[in-house]
C-alpha cells in the first residue's frame, strides 16, 4: 500500500489545507470507516472528492473507509528518506489519464498499416496514387514541381503539428519526467548514504511508475497513427507521380531538373545523400523549415512541461 502514503504527500504538498483534511478523516474515522456527515463542518465537497478520486478514501460498509490508515498517516510525516529529508510531489503518484485508445484511433492504426504495403507493392502504390491525383493533380498542372513539394511540405506540417498539439498532453509528460527524475536522484542519494530500506521502497516505486512510462509511450505515438494516416498517401502520390518503384516506373507529372543548396542542379531521383533521392531531401528540407514556421506563429512549443 506504499501508493498511498505517495498520494498523501501528494496531496498535501500541492496544497496545504488538504493536510488538515486527512488528520480531520483519521480523527473522525470509527474503526477506519469514516462518512461524509461526520466530517461536512470540517471539509469542503471538494477536499472530500479528492481523498476519494486518490483512492485514499474507498466503500466501506456503511460509508468510506481509510484504504490503510497507516500508510495515511505516515504520509504526513516528514519524508526523511528522500534526499536531505524534503518531500517532492513529482514523486508522488500521477494521474496520467486515459491513455486508452478509441476505435477511431485503432482504425486508423490498421489503415496505416495497410498503406505501408504502397511502398513496396506497386498495385497498391498505383492505386493510391491515383486517387489522391485526383485532387493533387490539377495543382501539379498549375505549378512546377518543386512548388508543388513545397505545398505539400506545408500542409503536413500544419496539421502534423496541430495533431501533436491537441492529441498529447505535455504537461503530463513532463510531470512523467520530473518523476523519473526526482526518483533516479532520490535512488542515487539512497545508494550514497548506504541506506537499503529507502532504496528498497524507492525501487518499488520505480516499478509502480512502469506502468505510467506505458500509458506515456501510448499517449506520444497516438498523434503519430494520425500524421502518416494522412501523410502516407501524399508520399505515395508523390512516389507515383515522379515515377519512383521500378526500373520501368514513369513519372506522371512533367519534370525538370532539380536545384538544392550546396548540390547544384540534380534529377529528381537522383541520390544526393547516400541512397535518399533528390525528391525526399528536399520535401525533407521544406517540411523541417515550415515546421518550425508553424509552431512559432502559433506559438506552439512541444516540449514536455511540468508547469
Amino acid at each position: 500500500m506504499a501508493r498511498i502514503e505517495s498520494r498523501v504527500r501528494d496531496l498535501v504538498g500541492s496544497d496545504a489545507d488538504m493536510r488538515a483534511a486527512v488528520e480531520t478523516v483519521l480523527d473522525r474515522a470509527d474503526d477506519g470507516e469514516v462518512e461524509w456527515a461526520d466530517v461536512r463542518d470540517e471539509l469542503t465537497s471538494g477536499q472530500w472528492g479528492r481523498l476519494i478520486e486518490k483512492g485514499i478514501l474507498v466503500d466501506g460498509d456503511e460509508g468510506f473507509r481509510l484504504a490503510d490508515a497507516a500508510e495515511t498517516r505516515a504520509g504526513l510525516e516528514d519524508d526523511t528518506s528522500g534526499s536531505g529529508g524534503s518531500s517532492s510531489s513529482s514523486s508522488a503518484d500521477i494521474d496520467t489519464g486515459d491513455s486508452s485508445w478509441s476505435k477511431y484511433d485503432k482504425g486508423a492504426a490498421v489503415v496505416t498499416v495497410g498503406l505501408f504495403l504502397g511502398y513496396s507493392v506497386a498495385e497498391v502504390r498505383n492505386v493510391i496514387g491515383g486517387v489522391m491525383d485526383v485532387a493533387l493533380g490539377p495543382l501539379a498542372e498549375m505549378l512546377p514541381f518543386y512548388a508543388v513539394v513545397m505545398v505539400l511540405a506545408l500542409a503536413t506540417g500544419l496539421y502534423s503539428t496541430l495533431l501533436q498539439a491537441n492529441l498529447m498532453d505535455m504537461e503530463k509528460m513532463g510531470k512523467y519526467q520530473e518523476r523519473m527524475k526526482d526518483i533516479q536522484q532520490r535512488q542515487k542519494d539512497a545508494k550514497e548514504r548506504g541506506d537499503d530500506a529507502a532504496l528498497e521502497k524507492i525501487q518499488e516505486e520505480q516499478m509502480e511508475a512502469m506502468g505510467d512510462q506505458m500509458g506515456m509511450f501510448k499517449e506520444q505515438f497516438r498523434p503519430m497513427v494520425w500524421i502518416m494516416f494522412l501523410t502516407i498517401p501524399v508520399f505515395l502520390w508523390m512516389y507515383w507521380a515522379i515515377g519512383v518503384g521500378g526500373a520501368d516506373a514513369q513519372p506522371h507529372v512533367q519534370l525538370e531538373n532539380l536545384v538544392l543548396p550546396l548540390v547544384g542542379s540534380v534529377e529528381w531521383k537522383q541520390g544526393v545523400l547516400g541512397p535518399m533521392q533528390a525528391w525526399i531531401v528536399w520535401y525533407f528540407l521544406c517540411s523541417m523549415g515550415f515546421t518550425q514556421i508553424i509552431r512559432k506563429s502559433l506559438n506552439i512549443d512541444m516540449s514536455p512541461s511540468a508547469s
